[in-house]
């Protein structure tokens, strides 16, 4: 195809979620996967010689164009909204859900020392978190893992590139303590 590069500008232009080398081959109705990844990565490069105002971003197991981060600012003066924010029990209980997934809601509570009913349901609500099926116990409770949307929202191309408990150690070692 000739025009790969711009049928697949086009495409990403038009999605609102990322689009996945599969899917894409699927609406060309082709098979040749490496001339897609070929031409997804020249475009990249070109995003990122050119400096546009926006690039390439692989995430969540897909591709996506996305806005410049050194940008966001006037992007965010736009839209004229507050860039969504969690609560710290939410990124809490987001951070027990993307760690230990499967994870039941008795386990959060175990580790919160809270009730976690109403966070769940929030991060449901905004699609950070879904219902994986239930477990196989008394009252059938439900399992809970992260969804792509989660990925998305921490610019992630997959749960592996969440830091390690090492690197979150080290990191806290970093940041002065407030105890004084």
């Amino acid at each position: 195809m000739d025009n790969l590069k711009a049928v697949l500008e086009s495409l990403l232009f038009a999605t609102e979620a990322p689009l996945t080398v599969d899917k894409i081959k699927s609406i060309l109705e082709t098979e040749d996967r490496k001339a897609v990844q070929d031409a997804l990565a020249s475009l990249a490069e070109e995003y990122e010689f050119q400096k546009r105002g926006f690039l390439l971003s692989e995430v969540a197991g897909g591709y996506q164009i996305r806005t410049r981060p050194e940008y966001a600012h006037w992007v965010r003066r736009m839209r004229e909204a507050k860039p969504a924010r969690l609560s710290q029990a939410a990124m809490e209980t987001l951070a027990i859900v993307a760690y230990k997934q499967p994870v039941l809601r008795t386990d959060i509570e175990h580790l919160r020392g809270v009730d976690s009913g109403g966070i769940l349901r929030t991060l449901l609500e905004r699609g950070l978190v879904r219902v994986l099926g239930r477990k196989d116990l008394p009252g059938r409770p439900m399992v809970y893992g992260t969804t792509k949307r989660f990925l998305e929202f921490f610019d992630l191309k997959a749960l592996s590139d969440l830091p390690t408990l090492k690197e979150l150690q080290d990191i806290g070692k970093e940041w002065p303590n407030d105890s004084t």
